[in-house]
C-alpha cells in the first residue's frame, strides 16, 4: 500500500548530555521540540518527547543520533567482555603502541583496558601475514575456549586473531562455535578488516564492550516508538539501519556531532561558503571541525583515550558547554570544565544544580533572557544562578557575581579558541580565511567573542541552531562503508577497480535491502597507500590518476614526493550513499536576490546586559520577525526558541535568502561590504 505523502511523519532525534532535540516533518508541516535528557535511560526522554508531540501515532521514519555507546565507554559501564586473541598476544590491548600521550607528564596515567587480564584467552593458532596457516586451530582448542567463555560469565566476546584480515578462517570457526552460546560476539575481520593488530583489536573490543547496552537501548526505542523505519546516525555522517547499529555500535561513537557537521556542510554549500569552521556548543561540550570544500574525515578516533578504527568525521571535542562547571583550582585560577552539570542536576538556574556553570553566567549577565528560555516553555531561576556565582566570586576574591560571570565567559571562550586553533593553525590552516558556522543552543552567545579572538570576520547562524544536529540526523543520507584489506605493490588501476567493484556489490546490496532504488545509489572508492617501507598511509580517491593524487597529497603534507619509488596499497574503502527521500529542512536557494527595500528590523523591546564591564541597555529582536534582506547593528540580542545570539559592538547582522543570520565585523579599513566582495571572489 502506497503511503500518501501528506501523512508521512519524519522525525530526527539527537540525544545530548543536557537536552534531547527533536525535529519533524508531518506532511507539509514542520516543527521542533527540546526536552531535558534522562541520562539514566536516554530512551525515556525520546519516548516522552514523541508522545508529547504525536500521542500514540508512530513515526514513518525515525532517525536517531545517540551518545549511549560513547557514554558507556567514558563511564566504563559496558558489558563484561572476554577477548580471544592469538596465544601470546592476549595483552595486545594493554601494550598498545607504547606511545606516551603526554610526553612531559611527571606522573603519566595509563588508561586501563576494557578487558581484565583474567578475561583474555589465548587461541593456539597462527596465521602468517600472507594468509598461510602455520598452526591450525583445532577443534579441541575451540571447545576449550568456548568452555572458558561460559565459565567467565561473559556478556560479550571479542575475537581478534593475528593476520585474520589476510585469512579469516580461524575467526570464522570461533564465530560458529560462539553462536551456539547465545552470547553476542564481534569478529575483527568483519568489523575492521585491515592490517594493524592493535587498532583492529582495540576497535573490536570496544564494539563488544558497548554492544549489549546499545542493542538493548535500540530495541527499547524501536519497540516503544513503533517507528515503521528506524535508522541511526554513524560517526561518518551517514545513516545506517538500527539493526546494523546494534550489531556494530562502535560506528555510532560520534553520532550526534557528526549529524551537526553533515548539516553544516549542506548549509554552507547552499549559502555559498566553501571554507567554514563549525562550532557546535551544546550543554556538555563544544565540537569543532574545519570544512574546506568537503567534510573532513579520518580513519581513527579516540574515545576515553582508547583508539577506534572506523571511518568518522574529523571532529575535535572540548569540555566547554553551557553546563560546564566553573571552579577555582588549588592555585587560585578560574577553570571551566571539562566536568558538566549535564541534565541532572543541570545548571543551578534549572533548579537542582549547586555549581556555577556557563549557562548560569550568561543568565546573570543578562545575555539569556529569563522569560524567553526555550521560547518561555522552561523556567530558569536567575536568583539561584546569582547565588552560586556570588559564592564563586568570593573564592576568586572578586567583587560580585557579574565579574565572576564575565570571567567564566572569557575562560570558556579561551577553551573554544584553543580547540579551533588545534584544527586550523596547528594543521597549517589560517582560521581568518574561514567563516564560523555556529550552532548548538549556546553557540550564539559566544560566537562573536570567539571570532574576535581568532580574527575571523564573518559568522553564520542557521535557523534553529539549537536543533541543528537533530536536523542533520533527520536529513542524513544512507551511507554504507566497506573496507577491503589488500597487500599490493605498484598495482594497476584495473586491478584495484576489480577489487573495489566486488566490495561495492556488498555495500550497494545493503542499501537496496534498506529499500533504496539501485538508480539512486552513488558509489565512490578510495585507496589507502604509502611508499614501500613507510608506516603512515594516505587515502586518495580511486581513479586512473590515483598515483598522481597520492604524490600531490604526500607533497602537500610532507613537502616531498618520490614518483619513482614503489608504493604499497594496504586497503580499499568503498562508500555507497543515497540521499534522504524527504528532508525535514527547507532547502532554499540562498543565492537568490533579497529585498533590499525592506524597512529596518523592529525591536521587541530592550534588555539590560552586562557587557564589557558595565550594564547596558541593548535592543532585543525576535528572530522569527526578521525578514531576508533586513539588517541590524550591534550591540544587540536576538532571541529564538532554541538559542540566543549576542551581537557584539562593531558587528552588523543581515538575514540572507535562506534565513541564515550572517554577522560581519567591521575592522579598520574594511567594511561589511568589502567582506561580501571577498566572499564572492572565493575568499570565504
Amino acid at each position: 500500500m502506497k503511503t500518501d505523502a501528506t501523512t508521512i511523519l519524519i522525525v530526527g532525534v539527537d540525544t545530548g548530555g543536557t537536552f534531547t532535540d527533536v525535529v519533524y516533518r508531518d506532511g507539509r508541516r514542520r516543527g521542533r521540540y527540546k526536552v531535558l535528557s534522562t541520562p539514566d535511560d536516554p530512551a525515556r526522554a525520546v519516548i516522552a518527547a514523541l508522545r508529547d508531540l504525536f500521542g500514540s501515532r508512530a513515526p514513518s521514519h525515525l532517525s536517531y543520533g545517540t551518545t549511549v555507546a560513547t557514554n558507556a565507554m567514558i563511564e566504563r559501564r559496558g558489558a563484561r567482555t572476554v577477548l580471544i586473541a592469538t596465544a601470546g598476544f592476549e595483552d595486545l590491548i594493554e601494550i598498545g603502541r607504547q606511545a606516551r600521550t603526554g610526553l612531559y607528564e611527571l606522573e603519566p596515567c595509563k588508561t586501563e583496558p576494557l578487558v581484565a587480564k583474567r578475561h583474555r584467552l589465548g587461541a593456539r593458532e597462527r596465521i602468517l601475514h600472507d594468509g598461510s596457516v602455520e598452526l591450525a586451530l583445532g577443534r579441541q582448542d575451540v571447545k576449550r575456549l568456548t568452555t572458558r567463555v561460559k565459565q567467565t560469565g561473559a556478556q560479550s566476546v571479542a575475537v581478534c586473531l593475528l593476520h585474520c584480515s589476510a585469512n579469516p578462517t580461524h575467526e570464522k570457526l570461533l564465530g560458529a562455535a560462539l553462536a551456539g552460546l547465545g552470547i553476542p560476539f564481534t569478529l575483527s575481520h568483519q568489523l575492521s578488516p585491515q592490517s594493524g593488530e592493535y587498532e583492529r583489536c582495540a576497535t573490536t573490543v570496544a564494539n563488544a564492550y558497548v554492544r549489549p547496552k546499545l542493542a538493548t537501548h535500540i530495541d527499547t526505542l524501536g519497540t516503544e516508538s513503533k517507528a515503521h523505519e528506524f535508522r541511526v546516525m554513524q560517526s561518518n555522517g551517514g545513516i545506517i539501519s538500527a539493526e546494523l547499529a546494534a550489531k556494530e555500535p562502535v560506528r555510532t561513537m560520534l553520532s550526534g556531532p557528526a549529524g551537526g557537521v553533515a548539516a553544516a556542510f549542506r548549509c554552507a554549500q547552499a549559502a555559498g561558503y566553501h571554507r567554514v569552521i563549525t562550532v557546535d556548543m551544546g550543554g556538555t561540550s563544544t565540537d569543532v571541525a574545519l570544512i574546506d570544500t568537503s567534510i573532513p574525515r579520518r580513519e581513527c578516533s579516540e574515545v576515553a583515550r582508547l583508539v577506534l578504527r572506523v571511518p568518522c568525521i574529523d571532529i575535535h571535542t572540548v569540555g566547554a558547554g553551557g553546563g560546564s562547571i566553573a571552579f577555582v583550582d588549588e592555585g587560585g585560577s578560574l577553570k571551566v570544565g571539562p566536568q558538566s552539570a549535564g541534565a541532572d542536576p543541570g545548571p543551578a538556574c534549572y533548579g537542582r544544580g549547586t555549581e556555577a556553570t556557563v549557562t548560569d553566567a550568561n543568565l546573570v549577565l543578562g545575555r539569556i533572557i529569563e522569560s524567553n528560555f526555550l521560547g518561555g516553555h522552561m523556567r530558569v531561576d536567575t536568583a539561584r544562578a546569582r547565588q552560586v556565582l556570588s559564592a564563586l566570586a568570593r573564592r576568586m576574591g572578586s567583587k560580585d557575581a557579574e565579574q565572576a560571570a564575565e570571567g567564566i565567559v572569557r575562560v570558556v571562550e579561551g577553551n573554544m579558541e584553543r580547540a579551533v586553533r588545534l584544527i586550523t593553525v596547528e594543521r597549517g590552516k589560517d582560521p581568518r580565511s574561514a567563516t564560523i558556522l555556529a550552532f548548538g543552543g549556546a553557540a550564539g552567545l559566544h560566537t562573536c567573542g570567539l571570532a574576535e579572538q581568532l580574527g575571523v570576520e564573518r559568522v553564520l547562524l542557521p535557523p534553529d541552531p539549537g536543533l541543528f544536529s537533530a536536523l542533520g540526523v533527520a536529513d542524513g543520507s544512507l551511507l554504507r562503508d566497506q573496507t577491503l584489506a589488500v597487500r599490493l605493490i605498484d598495482p594497476s588501476y584495473e586491478q584495484l577497480r576489480t577489487l573495489a567493484r566486488e566490495a561495492a556489490t556488498a555495500t550497494e546490496r545493503s542499501l537496496e535491502d534498506a529499500g533504496v532504488s539501485r538508480t539512486k545509489i552513488k558509489t565512490t572508492s578510495f585507496v589507502r597507500m604509502r611508499y614501500l617501507g613507510q608506516s603512515i598511509e594516505l587515502e586518495v580517491p580511486l581513479n586512473r590518476g590515483f598515483r598522481r593524487s597520492f604524490e600531490a597529497e604526500h607533497s602537500r603534507l610532507y613537502h616531498y614526493s618520490s614518483p619513482q619509488r614503489p608504493v604499497e596499497v594496504s586497503s580499499l574503502r568503498v562508500s555507497s550513499t543515497a540521499a534522504a527521500a524527504a528532508p525535514v529542512s527547507r532547502r532554499r536557494a540562498s543565492k537568490r536576490a533579497v529585498d533590499q527595500s525592506l524597512p529596518a528590523a523592529r525591536t521587541a523591546g530592550s534588555v539590560s546586559v552586562f557587557l564589557q564591564g558595565r550594564r547596558q541597555k541593548l535592543p532585543l529582536y525576535e528572530r522569527d520577525s526578521l525578514k531576508p534582506g533586513q539588517t541590524l547593528h550591534g550591540p544587540a540580542i536576538v532571541v529564538e526558541y532554541s538559542s540566543t545570539l549576542l551581537l557584539r559592538n562593531s558587528w552588523t547582522l543581515m538575514v540572507d535568502a535562506g534565513n541564515n543570520l550572517v554577522a560581519e565585523r567591521k575592522t579598520a579599513g574594511k567594511t561589511a561590504g568589502a567582506n561580501k566582495k571577498a566572499r564572492r571572489s572565493g575568499d570565504g
